[in-house]
């Protein structure tokens, strides 16, 4: 009996995409256009071959019906063999030494430019978003889109929430958290309110959330 071989280029996007933080499979089948069933083959495979481990998705707050969902992570073989990982790797170990040097500040201001470029682009692409905050969020999950957070807003009772995909520093703000809390100030800034991160990929939740209150702040005149 013939088997069949597997479709690396698909395999290698999993890897790709998981690398970034761990998924739920319907989450994986919808960025690559896969059906349920087909990425469904690639994660079965992936497990047997221990590229991948599963868990159930942390709960926050009273559990709804129905089983908890499966994320897929990434296990330290599959990593070793992506070439992200070996940069990954730098980046730590950089911010190891800052750290070393100059202590917890010095790696938060490291942070703080590293996000300022992305926080400029953002904002020229917002300029005609208005002021209401969610309105902002909106626009803001576009342009995080076009940096390859795969973002989206969305209106909940409380106000509004912005959800990134895909972190491209997960693996590295894991130890240094500097790097989210950046991040976060970036958000805040940009959408003119005060926000609030409830979920982080870099702690192994399967997307970043923020939460955006309805009500913008008040800003303080320089008059």
């Amino acid at each position: 009996m013939l088997h069949e071989a597997p479709d690396l280029r698909t395999r290698d996007r999993v890897i790709a995409l998981l690398s970034q933080g761990a998924a739920t499979a319907s989450e994986l089948g919808t960025h690559l256009g896969l059906s349920p069933a087909a990425i469904r083959r690639h994660l079965d495979a992936m497990l047997a071959e221990g590229m991948v481990t599963e868990r159930e998705r942390r709960q926050r707050g009273p559990r709804g019906r129905g089983r908890p969902a499966k994320i897929y992570v990434l296990t330290d073989a599959a990593r070793d063999g992506f070439g992200k990982h070996t940069y990954d790797d730098l980046a730590a170990t950089a911010l190891r030494w800052i750290a070393g040097q100059g202590g917890a500040n010095a790696v938060a201001a490291f942070a703080a430019a590293q996000v300022a470029e992305l926080e400029e682009r953002c904002e020229a692409a917002m300029r005609d978003a208005g002021d209401d905050p969610l309105a902002r969020a909106e626009a803001l999950a576009s342009a995080l889109t076009a940096e390859g957070y795969a973002a989206s807003a969305s209106t909940i009772a409380s106000g509004g929430q912005l959800c990134q995909h895909h972190c491209p520093v997960a693996h590295v703000a894991a130890e240094f958290p500097q790097l989210c809390e950046a991040e976060t100030q970036v958000i805040s800034r940009l959408v003119g309110t005060h926000v609030q991160r409830l979920a982080t990929i870099a702690h192994g939740d399967g997307v970043c959330t923020t939460h955006i209150p309805g009500l913008p702040i008040v800003r303080k005149s320089n008059d």
